[in-house]
């Protein structure tokens, strides 16, 4: 494997949305596997204004870091809910249930995650903001 890799999220990463059902209200770009990450992971996350992820999710080991790059919107973490607005940063540590609200304009994120972990680290949770 090369020393670095350069790839386009948006060109070069596919859009996972549609495969579950999502598409049209978000988008979900996973690079770790294109990029060839060996430690950690890079995402991008874009949700329709008003849209609300029917789903939470938790780790079991990774922990992640959500950056705001436009928009605004909620993120629930716990059943604690905070505002979000552009260029704020959120860590989570694995344990803890998040999910996210666009709020008017949209809400557009970058998501890194570490360590690498085995591909059923994550667990979603239907239904879970309510």
């Amino acid at each position: 494997m090369s020393d670095y890799t350069i790839k386009n999220v948006k060109a070069d990463v596919d859009d996972m949305a549609p495969q579950f059902g999502l598409g049209g209200k978000i988008e979900g770009r996973f690079a770790r596997e294109p990029l060839g990450c060996e430690k950690l992971g890079i995402s991008y996350m874009r949700l329709t204004p008003g849209f609300r992820v029917p789903f939470g999710h938790r780790h079991a080991e990774q922990e992640e870091v959500y950056l705001v790059v436009s928009g605004s919107g909620r993120v629930n973490l716990e059943g604690e809910v905070a505002e979000l607005k552009q260029w704020d940063a959120v860590r989570v540590s694995p344990p803890v249930t998040r999910a996210f609200e666009a709020g008017p304009d949209g809400l557009e994120l970058v998501i890194v995650g570490a360590p690498k972990t085995a591909e059923r680290d994550g667990e979603m949770l239907q239904g879970w903001w309510g």
